[in-house]
């Protein structure tokens, strides 16, 4: 689908934000410069004749991205958990994105299920209500099974969703290559990589079963986890396109005059989401990653409920204890470490100087420590980071983009329910945790037995190995350029291991 129609895509945009009225609204909300005010304005106002209208009844920068379609109000989905950012008018406004948007025709999403479970709606379910919630990709109805009476949420995909997100996809790419054209020192940010994993993240979204498989393994992993509820998949009624789950009855976390009716404690709520996520990226390497209010329940006994799991995050067990030191060296003010992480793990290159660096962190690091959450612009703090991260010529790690989006959209989420949290002192325990099982004597002990069952499963291929790479190396000339290095290790193992093995033969004899 690459071609003109997304240069016309990309001038739609600007003109869908003048013609609605959001392009000033959005400047505003980003404290843009005035040399980009005059830049996007000129831009969009020759064009504002073709721009989409609309819903009139919304508010500008709501009424603009719901026009715009599913990538846009993804976008407007997690700016609505950044009040610190856009402020609290436009977050407030930009809730509505989460699970309030129009829904499709009932009929049509009944016809959906029986296409594709291959049976009639009336068969399988005892009762079938109207959609309770739409968001950009799905809706829900509340359904009770026909054979146990049991309540189950079914989600539908919206009817050429895919189609919908692919012209945006495009788009996105090609202003991804402008921008690298235009502004050369963007592209150790790898603009053209994040919106690959962009787009790798939301096609698997429009893949039902795959959301169904995330909901099992999560709900498998955090079983145990107190204060905690996940709805498990019914497999029988799910498919590519429709994915029936447990009911999950409780307040959404983007109502707090309910939450505190129902005599709940927004703070103890707040500090619980934070430390969930933590956990389940550190602990388990797999997190849900699109934590936005519309996603999360706050159940009558105070346990959060999780749904929605078409975007779950994974990270490998050296990230994650790569991204715990970073996080403690944060909370213990340790910023020589937290720079020596960043150069042990090749995120810095090794020709810049440490201690300049760890400077540098601190300037970041220090204003968020001692003081009231509100009182911290988030907005100014990513600004400097961002000034930090290009000086010392940081890239962009698409494996990570996921945690740090996630991070962010939770922090939002904590700051809604408690605008005076302080993250690192409610993180603080999670981290120190983790890194207590993780970080030291017990985990090199993991280690080595975990590399000894590896090399114990691939034990019997060694011999085979080794005397072919031997054979290979008496006969350089069969050898491919720079082959003979590639076995080199393996070798070495090999040999090492036979040592050791004769070693303790030798001496259990004597």
């Amino acid at each position: 689908m690459k071609g003109p129609h997304n240069i016309i895509r990309l001038i739609r945009t600007g003109a869908t934000l003048e013609r609605t009225g959001a392009m000033d609204v959005v400047l505003e909300a980003f404290r843009a410069p005035p040399s980009l005010r005059f830049a996007a304005r000129m831009l969009g106002w020759p064009f504002k004749w073709v721009g989409l209208k609309g819903d009139p009844a919304l508010p500008p920068a709501t009424r603009a991205l719901t026009a715009l379609g599913p990538a846009y109000i993804k976008f407007g989905q997690v700016l609505s958990t950044r009040p610190d950012i856009v402020g609290d008018e436009m977050a407030q406004q930009l809730k509505y994105l989460q699970d309030k948007l129009p829904p499709f025709p009932t009929d049509t999403a009944k016809k959906m299920i029986e296409a594709e479970l291959g049976l009639p709606v009336s068969t399988l379910f005892s009762d079938f209500s109207e959609p309770v919630a739409a968001a950009s990709i799905a809706q829900v109805h509340r359904a009770s099974l026909a054979d146990t009476g049991e309540d189950v949420a079914v989600k539908v995909l919206r009817p050429g969703i895919e189609r919908a997100f692919r012209k945006d996809i495009d788009a996105f790419y090609l202003a991804a290559r402008w921008i690298e054209r235009l502004a050369p020192f963007s592209r150790r940010l790898r603009p053209v990589d994040v919106i690959r994993h962009f787009e790798g993240v939301v096609m698997g979204e429009l893949d039902l079963r795959l959301e169904s498989s995330a909901a099992a393994e999560f709900a498998a992993n955090t079983e145990k986890d107190e204060g905690f509820q996940v709805p498990k998949p019914v497999w029988f009624l799910s498919s590519r396109n429709v994915m029936t789950l447990g009911w999950a009855e409780g307040i959404g976390l983007n109502d707090n005059d309910l939450i505190d009716a129902a005599g709940l404690d927004r703070r103890v709520i707040a500090a619980r989401v934070l430390q969930l996520f933590l956990s389940h990226a550190l602990r388990d390497g797999f997190f849900h990653a699109d934590m936005h209010q519309g996603n999360l329940k706050v159940a009558a006994n105070g346990d959060v409920i999780a749904y929605d799991f078409g975007i779950m995050g994974r990270i490998d067990e050296y990230t994650r204890r790569v991204y715990a030191e970073i996080l403690m060296g944060f909370i213990r003010k340790d910023y020589r470490r937290v720079a020596e992480v960043h150069f042990e793990a090749g995120y810095v290159s090794p020709d810049r100087d440490i201690d300049e660096f760890a400077r540098a962190l601190r300037a970041v690091g220090e204003p968020i420590f001692g003081m009231d959450a509100s009182r911290i612009s988030m907005a100014r703090l990513l600004a400097y980071l961002f000034e930090v991260t290009e000086r010392f010529g940081m890239e962009t790690r698409t494996e990570l983009i996921l945690l740090q989006r996630t991070m962010v959209v939770v922090e939002g989420v904590a700051r809604s329910l408690d605008p005076h949290i302080n993250i690192w002192q409610v993180a603080r325990p999670v981290v120190e945790g983790y890194i207590r099982e993780n970080i030291g004597p017990k985990a090199v002990l993991r280690d080595l037995i975990k590399t000894a069952r590896v090399l114990g499963r691939f034990g019997p291929k060694l011999p085979a190995l080794v005397e072919a790479q031997l054979i290979r190396a008496g006969n350089p000339a069969s050898l491919p350029p720079r082959s003979h290095r590639s076995l080199a290790p393996l070798v070495w193992v090999a040999l090492i291991l036979a040592a050791f093995t004769t070693g303790l033969l030798i001496d259990r004899l004597i």
